[in-house]
């Protein structure tokens, strides 16, 4: 290194500035190392192959998660890391969190709580500073809407005094804001972050993740990981593998606006108070709105303990909700013509959490709902879940009386269902008989009530077995067989009627199903050597491999 106007340095004074150099080049180099931070809930491959193929001077890694440390995430917040690069590595199937299918795995990253540290601001280390994010899971980029605009919402639009053209204008715009794709909120966590890598669809899993990764930076990448810039090299590799990119959000988007809406909702810095405050300033806008906010306003007013709500600030901002008569005419008429069932009556209980109605008023508006799908011959498998979850505890069974059935609806199971639910027992009879019906629709309503309202008098379990037995080989059968799994049989003739049956089948989908019985059942009620040797000397060829049979075979011998 050449020092133009230093002064010439020999001896000791040599030997000190020659440490202090040392010592500052040391530093530069530590302060230009990118900080790799892994969130590892499955599979350590994608990992260990970066750590092993990047330059440790300018990369350093830091993990995550801490095992068997339940706050993991709270003590790295702590920690005040800064991360330059964040990978994640996890399954990812339902959009709701990443988790691991090993069972001594116990921890997960949920997307509500990346939501809750990305609007909070609390760990600005980790999200704030980073270039690339890596998303290891499937469809963790997938662009497919998890909420879309229904029906209901249109009508109302159009009652409000809309065009044809402008609701449907603002139908779509509402689709684009609140579709609440996995591509969406993963932009919105990571807001600004310049290159965010996932996957379309489904991802490879971590061995060959990290075969393509190691290519990846065989080929020279190592001086653009981290870049934030996107790699086409990359995303060329891992082609065949659904990977896509994505950047984050920035505050110029329309969707900008609804992820500071959303953030009101899981914001830490923010009161109770505040929150309600913002909750009622929703309700005054459209209701179609409204409607794509329910998830939110539903689970954060859910979320308000007992003692929250007798808080002074938290009562006085329940209590201006509450006052609102316009807001609550506008949302009652709204959830009075939601097309779904489910969607009503969740309506209909956020109604009574927000103190627009009182709790006669909310089991009279439900009942309205059941009657109004009865009578118009729209009531399902939905409508039994829903009458037999509220009437768990018999609070419901007197609003039969107000469910009388006419002729032309007492020929549909799932009316007879629905007031099997609420206490009749001749009803209960006659649903408990769907499950020998040749109708398949028939067979999955009685399985629906059978979920909540288990047999457990041997006779009736006999005669719906033997019934069962007898019933045509269809899928419908192997519904009802599936429905009998659910109660983990002991009764040895019941068990006897299946074993008979299992020689007979005429589809292996059959003997899968009786399978299924079986290998749920008490196994001190089965004659194991008799029923192995009939297992394998009457199965049907499995198409796809070794089966569920299989696995029930290896589990007797070993009994």
């Amino acid at each position: 290194m050449h020092f133009p106007h230093c002064p010439l340095i020999t001896g000791t004074r040599f030997a000190l500035v020659a440490v202090l150099l040392a010592a500052a080049w040391a530093g530069d180099v530590g302060a230009a190392a990118k900080t790799v931070c892994t969130i590892t809930v499955n599979s350590p491959d994608e990992r260990e192959t970066l750590r092993r193929a990047l330059p440790p001077g300018d990369f350093q890694f830091v993990e995550l998660v801490e095992r068997g440390r339940a706050d993991w995430l709270a003590s790295a917040c702590r920690q005040r890391i800064q991360c330059d690069v964040l990978i994640i590595s996890g399954h990812f199937d339902d959009g709701s969190e990443f988790y691991s299918d090993r069972l001594d795995a116990r921890e997960s990253l949920p997307v509500d709580e990346m939501e809750r540290i990305a609007c909070s601001d609390t760990c600005p280390g980790l999200f704030s500073q980073l270039k690339e994010v890596y998303l290891f899971g499937c469809n963790t980029l997938n662009a497919g809407a998890r909420q879309s605009a229904s029906a209901e919402i249109g009508r109302s639009l159009s009652r409000s005094g809309r065009t044809p053209a402008e609701a449907e204008r603002l139908v779509r715009e509402l689709n684009e804001l609140h579709a609440q794709s996995n591509r969406d909120r993963m932009r919105s966590i990571f807001k600004d972050v310049p290159v965010i890598y996932g996957f379309s669809g489904k991802a490879p899993l971590g061995p060959a993740a990290a075969t393509v990764l190691d290519r990846y930076i065989q080929t020279g990448a190592a001086a653009e990981f981290g870049s934030g810039r996107v790699s086409t090299t990359l995303l060329n590799l891992f082609a065949p593998a659904s990977m896509t990119v994505a950047g984050g959000v920035r505050d110029e988007e329309p969707l900008a606006a609804y992820r500071q809406d959303a953030c009101h909702f899981s914001d830490d810095r923010l009161s109770a108070a505040r929150k309600l405050a913002f909750v009622r300033q929703i309700l005054q806008r459209d209701m179609a709105e409204v409607r794509m906010f329910l998830d939110a306003i539903e689970s954060y007013v859910g979320s308000l303990s007992a003692q929250e709500r007798q808080t002074s600030s938290v009562a006085a901002a329940l209590d201006e909700i509450a006052g609102d008569q316009a807001a609550r005419a506008r949302y009652l008429e709204f959830a009075r013509d939601a097309d779904e069932p489910l969607v009503r009556a969740r309506m209909i209980d956020v109604a009574h959490k927000l103190g627009w109605l009182s709790s006669t008023e909310q089991r009279a508006e439900f009942i309205r709902m059941i009657g109004e799908r009865i009578a118009a011959n729209a009531a399902g498998s939905t409508e039994v879940d829903l009458v037999c979850t509220r009437n768990a505890n018999g609070e419901l069974d007197d609003a039969r009386q107000r469910l009388q059935l006419a002729a032309a609806q007492a020929d549909k199971l799932a009316n007879a269902a629905v007031l099997a639910c609420l206490g009749s027992a001749e009803d209960r009879v006659r649903t408990l008989r769907g499950l020998t019906s040749p109708r398949y629709d028939d067979v999955e309503i009685a399985q629906v009530y059978m979920r909540h309202r288990p047999i457990a008098d041997v006779a009736e379990l006999r005669t719906v077995t033997k019934g069962i037995a007898h019933m045509d080989a269809s899928p419908a059968q192997v519904r009802a067989l599936d429905a009998l799994a659910g109660l983990r049989l002991s009764d040895p003739p019941s068990l006897d009627m299946l074993t008979r049956l299992y020689p007979h089948a005429k589809t292996v989908d059959v003997q899968r199903a009786i399978a299924g019985i079986l290998i749920r059942s008490d196994y001190h009620a089965l004659v194991i050597p008799e029923i192995t040797r009939t297992l394998r000397q009457y199965r049907l060829k499995s198409p796809d491999g070794p089966d569920l049979i299989d696995v029930l075979i290896r589990r007797l011998q070993a009994s």
